[in-house]
């Protein structure tokens, strides 16, 4: 609140993530970015996909050719690049749901918040998954992904846009974010940003990106909710 010049906190909608914040569906992609873009010539390690996680998958490949080849892809050159990561991807095992998630966002629900979706993901496998899976407390009409903005993570305008969808204000809203460019997006955004390390990266790169806590797990950020919730009645 100090750092932003807001006079309280009154978190009316949570904005969620979805890769590894609603599916453990990281180590997936992860594989899926390393077999692919190997195919082209461009290295990427299955863990460094965990760096670039909510970046546009355009996007992605761009700053891999960059950096790699010096040299500038067009739109529709990493477009035909990233629809062979998309088929691999749609090869890998069904990715379940992150433990704890569901009973979060129940609690969400019940606390009368609204609960937004905002993913860089295009992968439209997975996101017509979102509302079956998550019936009652997922819809389409509150839902960002990379289908919907010009600039990914970790640019704010994906919880910009999200939060336009939900007619809040920054303090208005917490975000839930496993990667380090989404916590990125969100403190850019001058949302409060909860980090939960779902991956393997070490703690220090989130809490470097500006994450307002750290969990170790989702089940921690759902036992701990009611403190939220607290938090925003006294406010």
């Amino acid at each position: 609140m100090e750092r932003n010049g807001f006079e309280a906190f009154a978190p009316k909608a949570v904005l969620f993530d979805m890769d590894g914040v609603l599916y453990n569906s990281m180590p997936n992609h992860a594989v899926s970015w390393h077999k692919s873009m190997a195919k082209f010539g461009l290295d990427i390690a299955p863990d460094e996909a965990y760096l670039y996680e909510g970046m546009r998958g355009v996007e992605t490949i761009k700053l891999l050719a960059r950096s790699q080849w010096h040299k500038e892809l067009s739109d529709e050159e990493a477009s035909k690049m990233y629809a062979e990561k998309s088929l691999l991807y749609s090869r890998c095992p069904v990715a379940d749901k992150i433990e704890g998630v569901q009973q979060l966002m129940e609690k969400v629900k019940a606390s009368g918040m609204k609960i937004v979706v905002v993913t860089g993901s295009g992968q439209r496998t997975l996101l017509d998954k979102i509302e079956q899976d998550f019936k009652g407390l997922v819809s389409k009409d509150l839902m960002i992904t990379s289908f919907d903005v010009v600039h990914g993570k970790p640019n704010p305008e994906p919880y910009i846009c999200g939060m336009r969808k939900a007619g809040i204000e920054p303090w208005e809203g917490i975000i839930v974010e496993n990667a380090p460019l989404g916590v990125r997006a969100g403190v850019a955004a001058r949302v409060f940003t909860i980090a939960v390390n779902t991956g393997p990266l070490p703690d220090k790169v989130l809490a470097d990106e500006g994450a307002n806590l750290i969990f170790g797990k989702m089940t921690d950020l759902r036992d701990e909710w009611e403190n939220f919730y607290e938090l925003r009645v006294k406010s």
